[in-house]
């Protein structure tokens, strides 16, 4: 079998997941990368063609699954849109659907199987991510290494429990160390983790740190040879329930980040209520003085623009940026709202940032205080909104 997937800037890491799960199963399968549609257009009609695509992707993938299918080739599609909407997908052209985790469905669609739906089930059956390599090393594609898959809170603006599941899953310490030590015979001596919550790792209820298995993980990876580790930090994020000074005097030992992403989402109790986030503005504060305390700069996410909010809400969630700034040397890590299919919050449609907005975003990111794509976000936002009212 011969499968191009279509390279996006969204896409790569889900690519490299998907292509080393079938080299480490040693397939018979020619594997290419494509960054346009006129580099899939080149190829053969037996290729089979694959994307995995964000819910603002779709505008410009419907229309090259268009002009591929009247070219005669085979479509295969996945990712967090079409695990939202799978049905759509396969209006628009796609032969078959990988919803959920795709590394065992890439598996069984290369080994022949054909399911009547055209839909490979991936939420009813879950992957085990030690069954799985994190990156390619024969090919050297590598990314940061995801050690959790899933998430056990339902936050009204998030699709990671729907793709994920509910229940937190974890690569072990070993299979993690032994990748790392692949890694590092190809060069690769920089460690960093895709978490859905970085100090959760292996905790039973994905919240309260579990500091041997951090502490196993973090002295596991030095001894392997690994020169810098990042962990609180991109590309993940931490809860505010689970920081505490132990966890952060624990990994400062080894740790080559000195700020920690903690995800607060908005400075309202009225709003953290209605997205769901399962904390208030008073956990965010403390986790954020307790970072402070303990020499890291707290880096914090805050998304703006949810339509339900307001003036009021606008109002304390600035008063609480500008607190915790003054007071903890915070920097803010800014997003707009996007309604993603498949999530509660979806019917509220896309974020819009009013004039106050504008102008205490602009001053603080004048002052290097805030960084983040919330500009882009906001457009990307409407992009979706459009897919999601057809």
């Amino acid at each position: 079998m011969k499968i191009v997937f279509r390279k996006s800037k969204n896409n790569y890491y889900s690519i490299v997941a998907l292509v080393a799960a079938i080299t480490s199963r040693n397939l018979n399968v020619e594997i290419k990368l494509a960054s346009s549609l006129e580099e899939v257009l080149s190829l053969s009609k037996d290729w089979v063609v694959a994307f995995s695509l964000m819910s603002f992707d779709l505008p410009w993938a419907s229309k090259e699954i268009k002009t591929l299918k009247e070219h005669g080739y085979t479509i295969i599609v996945g990712g967090p849109h079409p695990t939202a909407d799978p049905q759509g997908l396969l209006k628009l052209g796609a032969d078959y659907v990988f919803v959920g985790d795709g590394e065992e469905n890439i598996i069984r669609y290369i080994m022949g199987e054909r399911p009547r739906s055209r839909v490979f089930d991936g939420i009813k059956n879950r992957v085990d991510l030690d069954h799985y390599p994190p990156f390619d090393v024969k090919r050297e594609m590598f990314m940061p290494m995801e050690i959790t898959r899933g998430c056990p809170f339902r936050c009204g603006y998030c699709f990671t429990p729907i793709i994920g599941g509910g229940r937190m899953r974890y690569r072990s310490v070993e299979s993690i160390l032994h990748y790392a030590s692949l890694g590092v015979k190809k060069g690769r001596k920089v460690a960093r983790f895709i978490a859905s919550n970085s100090f959760g790792y292996m905790s039973k209820n994905g919240v309260n740190p579990n500091l041997d298995k951090i502490e196993e993980l973090l002295f596991g990876l030095k001894k392997v040879e690994i020169e810098e580790i990042f962990f609180g930090t991109f590309p993940s994020d931490v809860r505010p329930e689970s920081i505490n000074h132990q966890v952060l005097r624990l990994i400062k030992k080894y740790v080559k980040n000195r700020s920690i992403i903690i995800g607060a989402q908005s400075g309202s109790n009225r709003v953290l209520k209605i997205i769901n986030r399962g904390h208030d503005v008073e956990t965010v504060e403390r986790a954020i003085e307790i970072t402070s305390l303990e020499g890291f700069t707290p880096h914090v996410d805050f998304i703006f623009g949810f339509p339900f909010e307001t003036e009021e809400d606008i109002e304390e969630t600035f008063a609480f940026i500008e607190r915790i700034v003054e007071k903890y040397g915070a920097k803010i890590h800014a997003h707009t709202f996007m309604p993603l299919p498949g999530t509660s919050l979806a019917r509220f449609g896309a974020g819009r940032l009013t004039k106050k907005h504008y102008k205490v975003l602009g001053r603080l990111s004048a002052k290097g205080i805030v960084d983040g794509y919330w500009h882009k976000q906001q457009s990307l936002a409407r992009i979706v909104e459009s897919v999601i009212q057809g």
